[in-house]
């Protein structure tokens, strides 16, 4: 039962290592909700195939990202953790919505302008229609709140927007979600290349960061990360590897960019970098640590998805009986 709390949703995608990225930007922030919202939290298996997939290796990730909700402080009894394809009705109401989505707002999502440039050689039409099922993910559980990532801001958007159509026809069906953007670790950016955002499909090892690396891999990425050629460790215009690390720092350690200042004020960019690393890797061992008892017992993680999927789709229901009805399918 859902009682009087408002509904948070977000989702990640099992499509490869978690990066502290996907941590400081979404992860970490989800267990905040627990207490005040109804959390639905998914693993998209759905949206994770607009890209081929080897099977074995999509479903090992789902088992992990779930384990990761887990050991990231999502506690099963108090949220709602399941995988999208569990749910049928994602994938119903995603093709509903569908056809009340303009070819034009679907041509002008930033992100798929990005994703066909890394793969002309699949450019298909569910990486067309993505925004239309992340639609349908955060609208069937007449969602308030979407934690979400700045990059996915658009999409949000046009959720609203195509909620806002639906209803305008056929009455009040779907809630009107609100997006929530942690200030800090909104959008953490590679090591290799600061001016571009940390991607878990980024080639170069060293740019990224993963969730489950271990702490001697952690510190010598941070050693390596690019910053520039002066000494001062500050926030300003032009020190974007500087920025990245000092943002990424402050998420792990509750600091203000003064207090980093005063800090490392005359230290120089070795001991900041080390300290950066230090701070990652140590929350980060009682997180791989869970992830490992967890992924060591898939029968509990598989009760989990069960659960969560019968939670799920009996909130799921409501919302396709009332829509089903509008649009004049029979029941």
């Amino acid at each position: 039962m859902l009682g009087d709390k408002k509904i948070v949703f977000s989702g990640v995608q099992p499509s490869g290592n978690l990066t502290i990225g996907n941590y400081l930007g979404a992860i970490k922030n989800f267990s905040a909700f627990s207490d005040e919202y109804h959390c639905f939290y998914c693993v998209v298996d759905l949206h994770a195939i607009t890209l081929r997939q080897v099977p074995a290796e999509l479903r090992r990730r789902t088992y992990e990202t779930l384990a990761l909700y887990i050991a990231c402080g999502l506690d099963p009894e108090k949220n709602t953790l399941f995988v999208q394809s569990h749910v049928p009705a994602h994938a119903e109401l995603g093709w509903i919505l569908d056809c009340y989505t303009m070819f034009g707002e679907l041509s002008r999502m930033t992100q798929f302008k990005d994703k066909s440039a890394k793969n002309a050689s699949n450019i298909n039409a569910g990486l067309f229609t993505y925004p239309s099922l992340m639609a349908a993910d955060i609208l069937l559980y007449q969602t308030d709140l979407v934690p979400v990532g700045i990059d996915q801001k658009q999409h949000l958007e046009l959720t609203r927007d195509v909620a806002t159509r639906f209803n305008g026809i056929y009455g009040d069906v779907f809630t009107m979600p609100d997006g929530y953007i942690p200030q800090t670790g909104m959008k953490i950016m590679s090591l290799a290349d600061p001016t571009s955002k940390m991607s878990k499909s980024d080639p170069n090892e060293n740019a990224i960061v993963y969730i489950l690396d271990d702490k001697d891999t952690v510190l010598r990425k941070f050693r390596r990360a690019v910053t520039d050629s002066e000494t001062e460790v500050c926030r300003r215009e032009g020190k974007d590897g500087i920025n990245n690390l000092m943002t990424i720092y402050s998420c792990f350690t509750g600091k203000t960019d003064e207090e980093i200042v005063r800090e490392f004020a005359g230290r120089g960019y070795g001991d900041f970098k080390l300290a950066v690393g230090e701070a990652c890797a140590d929350q980060l061992a009682p997180v791989r640590e869970e992830f490992a008892r967890l992924m060591a017992d898939k029968a509990y993680l598989e009760d989990i998805m069960k659960k969560g999927a019968a939670e799920a789709a009996s909130c799921a229901l409501k919302t396709m009986r009332k829509v089903r009805k509008k649009i004049g399918f029979v029941n």
